[in-house]
């Protein structure tokens, strides 16, 4: 390392060192620039830096993190270290902590911050604006909401900043706030919150118990992690493995195989079954060799069409775009999407088949039969694969899975079957007599 570093040259060689080289690299940076950096770092990135910090140093970067970011990166660090992690903070903090860590990691209450500004009704707006002032200079992180509460902590209604400064001083809080504002259920699933935040556009919402208690407040910043988290996740699962659950780089060797392996053998049993099939239609490919150079071209066709459609209806599903109550919907669409573009790969094949006899004179005096065949056989396997690829998320959806599992390799994989089934069920029927 050299001994003059900025903020940015960090920043773009961040992903380039190791703990060693972060750690010297941020003792060499002006405080305030290092705290900026911290700040903005993943918090598998954090806990990394902290962990590997001398005790005395652990403290203060902790204190530089909200209650929320803290139990983040408790779960982040190694079982064995959260325990001191956790000695170093204040009281205050320390109770606020271990009552976040109670929540699973991807619920509301996980998420959410226990600090936000707390008002009751009878107070006068000039009251409240006084408060913020000193509450927003001891907590900058994610304040854009008042929330008005009663004796027990029951949430009344909200105020935005906007709405106050708007009001007249000698108004009550009563008087300017919105009552029944939206709420988060404190055991709601991140995906879900993730959601509300679509819907509803706030920059943050309220974390409720099942009293109507509130608990704290979840940021439009965490809903961000969460989004990028989730798709993430499915993109992992769409294309054929197990959600890595880290950083690519960060996952070790063996974790990497694991999570592999187990989706790639299941393909390749699944793909034994269109050795299986082959072998079926031996004594037709003996007769018709010429059906055997058309075999990769139907089946990758119908698994490719498979694998568009299962994509987009994961994605709509994961958008909230669709739900199981529209499969009929969906099938309607997909079927004539199929159709259609079944009809375009057959035109496209007959095409070239076509040609290629008209040049090469490579089929046979049956050619005209054989196109038939591939032409029909294309819009088979192409409908086929996208009705298949379009309802498999909603059947592991149904039976309680997640659908991003619909896989486009184990769609694939299951059109490739079916496909060599509907291509020699067709070439049967149109060449009998003449080829076969």
């Amino acid at each position: 390392m050299t001994d003059t570093i900025t903020h940015d040259d960090l920043v773009e060689a961040w992903p380039l060192l190791d703990t060693t080289e972060r750690l010297q690299a941020v003792a060499l940076l002006p405080r305030p620039e290092a705290e900026d950096l911290f700040l903005t770092l993943p918090t598998r990135d954090q806990a990394e830096l902290v962990v590997n910090m001398e005790p005395a140093e652990r403290r203060m970067w902790l204190r530089l993190l909200a209650p929320d970011d803290v139990a983040d990166l408790l779960q982040e660090a190694p079982a064995e270290d959260r325990a001191a992690l956790l000695g170093l903070l204040d009281p205050a903090t320390r109770g606020e902590v271990t009552g976040l860590l109670a929540y699973a990691e991807d619920q509301a209450g996980g998420l959410m911050n226990p600090h936000y500004a707390r008002l009751r009704p009878e107070m006068s707006v000039a009251e409240v604006l006084a408060y913020l002032h000193r509450f927003a200079r001891e907590h900058s992180d994610g304040v854009y909401y008042a929330y008005v509460l009663d004796a027990d902590l029951r949430l009344l209604g909200t105020v935005s900043f906007r709405e106050l400064f708007a009001a007249d001083p000698l108004q009550r809080v009563r008087d300017v706030m919105r009552p029944d504002p939206v709420t988060v259920p404190e055991n709601l699933d991140q995906e879900e919150v993730s959601k509300l935040f679509a819907a509803h556009h706030f920059l943050a919402l309220p974390v409720v118990d099942a009293l109507g208690r509130m608990k704290g407040v979840v940021t439009i910043d965490d809903v961000v992690d969460v989004v990028r988290e989730e798709a993430t996740e499915d993109i992992q699962k769409i294309g054929g493995t197990e959600a890595l659950g880290a950083p690519y780089l960060a996952v070790g060797f063996p974790s990497m195989i694991r999570k592999r392996a187990g989706w790639l053998s299941a393909l390749f049993l699944g793909e034994l079954l269109t050795a299986t099939a082959m072998g079926r239609y031996e004594d037709e490919i003996a007769r018709a060799v010429v059906l055997a150079l058309f075999v990769p071209l139907i089946i990758s066709s119908g698994g490719n069409s498979g694998s568009q459609a299962t994509t987009l209806v994961i994605r709509a599903m994961a958008l909230g775009e669709v739900g199981l109550r529209d499969w009929w919907r969906v099938i309607r669409r997909e079927l004539a999407s199929g159709l259609v573009l079944g009809c375009i790969l057959a035109v496209i094949g007959l095409v070239r088949i076509l040609v290629w006899q008209s040049v090469f004179h490579a089929y046979g005096t049956h050619y005209a039969l054989v196109a038939a065949t591939v032409g029909l056989s294309l819009i088979g396997v192409v409908t086929f694969g996208t009705l298949a690829g379009s309802m498999l998320p909603f059947v592991l959806r149904r039976l309680g899975f997640d659908p991003a599992s619909a896989s486009a390799p184990f769609v694939a994989t299951l059109v490739d079957v079916t496909g060599l089934v509907i291509y020699f069920t067709v070439a049967s029927v149109v060449l009998r007599g003449t080829l076969l």
